[in-house]
C-alpha cells in the first residue's frame, strides 16, 4: 500500500493531497497523526491527482507536513451478522453499547448495490402500526417508503417509539419483523429517551439501533442512514426478514450534508443545499423494497422536521417526489393536545388500495377509508363558513358535520401514546362515527355495506 507524508490543505472535515495516483471515489483511507493516533476518513473528491478526504473524527491537531496517509483500497463497508439485532451503534457503525466489537461473517459497503428495477416486486401486505388514523387511512404497505412530515417541536419522536414499539406483521409473517431504527443530530437526552423506551417495551431485541448525536463530526451524520440500510438489506435479503427502517431527523442529514458541500466549495442550490439534494436523497429512499426470488423486505419510514412548517422547503419537498405517499402532522391538531396529530387530509399512501381489504385488512376497508376522508374534507368546509357566519347560522347538516369533526378528532386521530388499536377496532370506530350523520350524505358507499355497519342509534348513545 502506498503512504504519503504530509497534506497539502487543511480546510475544516476536510484534507487535501496532491499527486495521489490511482485514487478512487468514497475510498477509505487510514490518517496516521505525529502523536500515532490513528484516524480514518474517504476520499470525496478527487481532481486529476488532488485528492480531497474527509476525516471521520475531524482534523483538530493534524499537522500538515508529518501526517501519514494510506489509502485502502475498498470503500467503506459495514460488518454485518445475526447478532446485530439488539445491539446499539454510532453513526459510523460502531457499537457503542459496551458489549464489544461485532463478530462479522461479512462485510458490505454502505453504499449499497445497485438494484434491477427489474428484479423489484409490487409492495403488498400491511404493517400494522396500531395508530388508527395510519391504519385506516394512510397504510403503510410491507415494501414502501411512507415518510411523516412534522415540524419542530411536535411529537415525532414519541411517534417513532410508538411506532417502533407497536409495529408487526400479520399471518406466518410476524415473527420475521425486526426493525432498524437510525437518529441522526439527536440531543443526548431524545437519545436517552430512545434507548429507555425501547428497553422499557421489551423490544430492544428486534431493534439495531444507530445513534449519531448532535455533537459528532457532521461526517458520521452523513454516513448513519447509509450504514443502517445496508443491516436492513443484509437482514432482509440474506437472513429472509421483514425490516422496518425508521429514520429521524432526515433534515439533519441534509442540513449535514448542506455544511459538507459548503465545505467542498460547491455552488449551492434552492435554499443553499446542494444541487445533487435529489439524487442524494433517492439514494437513501430507493434503497427500500421486494427483491423477487428474497424472502424479506425493507420498508422505510423517514420522520423530517419542516422548517418554519413549510411543506414547500427543498427536503419535504423532494422527499415528497421521490417516496409513495405522506404523513403530515398538523401544528393546530398539537397545540389542541391530541396526539398522534396527525393531519388526515394531506396525508396519503399510494400503495394502500393494494394492501388492504379482503385477505389482508378486512373488506370494507376501502370503504370506511374513502368515506372518512370525504366526510371530514365536509367538515373543513363547514369550518370555514362557521369562522365567516358563525356556527348557529349553519345549516342542520353542516352542524352535523361541526360535531362529527370534534368526535372524529377526539375518538379516532386522537389515541394514548400507549393504546395499541388493532385494525378491526380501528374500521369499527369509523363507522360508528360515521352513523352520526345522516344515511344520505354517506355517498362514497354502497347500501349493501351500509346495510351492516350503520347504526346511529349505537353512535349516538355512544357519542353522546
Amino acid at each position: 500500500m502506498l503512504q504519503f507524508t504530509g497534506l497539502s490543505e487543511i480546510n475544516g472535515p476536510l484534507i487535501a493531497l496532491e499527486g495521489v495516483p490511482n485514487a478512487a471515489f468514497e475510498e477509505m483511507v487510514s490518517l496516521r497523526m505525529d502523536n500515532g493516533e490513528n484516524r480514518f476518513g474517504r476520499i470525496v473528491q478527487i481532481d486529476g491527482g488532488r485528492a480531497v478526504i474527509q476525516v471521520f473524527e475531524g482534523t483538530r491537531g493534524m499537522s500538515l507536513d508529518n501526517t501519514r496517509t494510506t489509502l485502502l483500497g475498498h470503500p467503506m463497508e459495514m460488518p454485518l451478522s445475526p447478532e446485530l439485532l439488539g445491539r446499539t451503534f454510532n453513526g459510523a457503525g460502531r457499537p457503542i453499547d459496551g458489549l464489544g466489537e461485532v463478530f462479522c461473517e461479512k462485510s458490505a459497503d454502505i453504499n449499497g448495490k445497485p438494484l434491477n428495477p427489474v428484479s423489484r416486486e409490487y409492495p403488498r401486505n400491511y404493517i400494522n402500526t396500531g395508530i388508527s388514523s395510519i391504519d385506516a387511512l394512510a397504510t403503510l404497505i410491507r415494501g414502501q417508503k411512507l415518510p411523516i412530515f412534522s415540524g419542530s417541536g411536535m411529537g415525532h419522536n414519541k411517534l417513532a417509539v410508538q411506532i417502533v414499539q407497536q409495529a408487526r406483521l400479520s399471518g406466518a409473517d410476524a415473527d420475521s419483523f425486526v426493525i432498524v431504527f437510525a437518529a441522526m443530530g439527536v440531543k443526548n437526552d431524545i437519545a436517552d429517551y430512545f434507548k429507555r423506551s425501547f428497553e422499557e417495551a421489551g423490544v430492544m431485541e428486534k431493534v439495531v439501533m444507530f445513534l449519531n448525536l448532535s455533537n459528532d463530526p457532521i461526517i458520521e451524520r452523513i454516513l448513519t442512514p447509509r450504514c443502517a440500510l445496508t443491516v436492513a438489506e443484509y437482514l432482509a435479503f440474506e437472513r429472509g426478514m421483514h425490516v422496518l427502517v425508521i429514520m429521524t431527523d432526515i433534515t439533519s442529514y441534509c442540513e449535514a450534508l448542506r455544511e459538507f458541500s459548503s465545505s467542498k466549495g460547491e455552488i449551492p442550490g434552492r435554499k443553499g443545499f446542494p444541487g445533487y439534494l435529489y439524487s442524494d436523497l433517492a439514494s437513501l429512499y430507493e434503497r427500500a423494497g421486494i427483491v423477487e426470488g428474497c424472502p424479506g423486505s425493507v420498508t422505510q419510514v423517514p420522520i423530517l422536521t419542516m422548517p418554519n412548517d413549510d411543506i414547500t422547503h427543498p427536503v419535504p419537498d423532494l422527499t415528497g417526489y421521490i417516496t409513495e405517499g405522506q404523513i403530515v402532522l398538523d401544528r393546530q391538531l398539537d397545540q389542541t393536545g391530541v396526539y398522534p396529530p396527525i393531519s388526515v387530509l394531506p396525508s396519503l399512501s399510494r400503495l394502500m388500495k393494494d394492501g388492504i381489504g379482503e385477505g389482508y385488512t378486512r373488506a370494507d376497508h376501502s370503504d370506511c377509508s374513502n368515506q372518512l376522508f370525504a366526510s371530514y374534507a365536509r367538515v373543513q368546509d363547514a369550518r370555514a363558513l362557521a369562522s365567516v357566519i358563525g356556527e348557529e347560522e349553519l345549516s342542520d347538516t353542516d352542524k352535523k358535520y361541526m360535531f362529527f369533526g370534534r368526535k372524529f378528532e377526539e375518538h379516532f386521530v386522537n389515541q394514548g401514546a400507549q393504546e395499541d388499536r388493532p385494525v378491526e377496532k380501528t374500521l369499527d370506530l369509523g363507522w360508528q362515527l360515521l352513523s352520526l350523520l345522516p344515511r344520505e350524505e354517506l355517498d362514497r358507499v354502497n347500501d349493501k355495506v351500509l346495510d351492516q355497519f350503520y347504526k346511529p342509534e349505537q353512535a349516538a348513545e355512544k357519542f353522546a
